[in-house]
């Protein structure tokens, strides 16, 4: 995002891939020979769109006109959410599908309130920011850990079975897709003998692991300390705590730290390891769990100051979300493989189904660079 003042260059960026997330609507103009103009970063707003942002006019860009009723708008959702919860949590209600969706709903206004506390942070009252994005933080996590257990649980059982399945590359006929399809069928039945064991072990595992992140959830929404966090909420939409000085400020108080948001997500993405580094390391994923931290922090800034998530950076985010979710399923499949005492034919299929994620990692990657918008933060030393 730039002021009015700041002049930009116009670049041209790839096709990007459309794409969708749960939190961001459909890229509409990011599809096979869409393209857009490049504006200073990925969210395309130069001097014209900030003089209009969302409608406004720069001068109505301000923290009483468009960042308190963003976060008050945020507090209610997230109470209102709560209270669903409450509806369909009790003993009476079969609702599980209800409370599930309550819970997301949940998680996605507080993990906004928290971005928005930490992006704005200047503009507003720096002790109470902080405060309450850490413990938003902290409750975010806490309910996504169920969640992301039953979708690890579900991807791995799923590649597995996928894996050791019965599909073979048909004959055709000549001697070498014969060949082919025996090697094929004799790895699957090697395979086969270990994968219903390692699917039982995982089973165990991340159910186990499941219905802990679920009692600990439950515990925590009980607790004094979530009892606090709601209050705050509640406070905060009705009153939203303003630096001193703030209310009068111009387009700056919320320009500046939108582009500084922006700007950690170019320098993130163009500092991530090149594709030709050579045999995979894990030590990478660090660097790709951040790019995608910042980019979710740019789509929470990017939704204050223009009023949406920018379409064009739909289909990064989804293929950063994957590389999440394939890092971990290879993370899940390895410890499993290290419990003491199994056998070895499960041992062997966890150590496939290992390296078939790391493959969906590495996929992922791909993905993200081919739905980058912006070709030249790949390409910078």
């Amino acid at each position: 995002m730039r002021r009015p003042d700041q002049q930009t260059t116009t670049r041209p960026t790839p096709d990007a891939a459309p794409g969708t997330t749960p939190d961001t609507p459909p890229a509409e103009a990011t599809g096979p020979g869409a393209r857009r103009p490049a504006g200073p970063g990925p969210s395309g707003t130069g001097p014209a769109a900030a003089r209009t942002a969302g409608g406004r006019p720069t001068g109505d860009l301000t923290t009483e006109a468009v960042l308190a009723p963003y976060l008050r708008g945020q507090a209610a959702e997230f109470l209102r959410s709560l209270r669903l919860h409450h509806e369909h949590s009790a003993p009476a209600d079969s609702g599980g599908h209800d409370a599930a969706a309550a819970t997301r709903a949940l998680r996605r206004s507080a993990r906004r309130i928290s971005g928005s506390l930490h992006t704005f942070r200047a503009a507003l009252d720096p002790l109470w920011a902080d405060q309450l994005r850490a413990e938003l933080a902290w409750l975010s996590g806490l309910l996504a850990r169920e969640h992301a257990y039953a979708n690890r649980l579900t991807r791995l059982v799923e590649a597995l079975h996928q894996l050791s399945g019965p599909a073979l590359p048909a004959a055709r006929g000549i001697r070498a897709a014969g060949e082919s399809a025996t090697s094929d069928a004799q790895g699957r039945a090697a395979l086969g003998v270990g994968a219903a064991r390692a699917g039982a072990l995982l089973e165990r595992r991340l159910t186990l692991a499941r219905t802990r992140s679920h009692s600990a959830a439950l515990q925590a929404l009980g607790s004094s300390r979530f009892h606090a966090i709601a209050d705050a909420v509640a406070l905060l939409a009705s009153d939203v705590p303003l630096a001193p000085g703030t209310a009068g400020r111009t387009a700056e108080a919320l320009l500046e730290p939108a582009e500084r948001a922006e700007q950690r997500l170019l320098t993130a993405v163009a500092a991530l390891p090149p594709d030709d580094t050579g045999p995979y390391n894990e030590a990478q994923d660090s660097a790709w769990h951040q790019a995608r931290l910042l980019l979710r922090l740019h789509r929470y800034a990017h939704e204050v100051v223009l009023g949406a998530a920018d379409p064009a950076l739909t289909g990064a985010g989804r293929a950063l979300d994957l590389h999440r979710d394939a890092v971990e399923a290879a993370g899940a499949a390895a410890a499993a493989a290290r419990t003491p005492r199994i056998a070895p034919a499960t041992a062997y299929a966890l150590g496939v189904l290992h390296a078939d994620q790391r493959h969906e990692v590495e996929a992922a990657r791909t993905v993200f660079r081919e739905t980058w918008p912006y070709a030249a933060a790949l390409s910078t030393p």
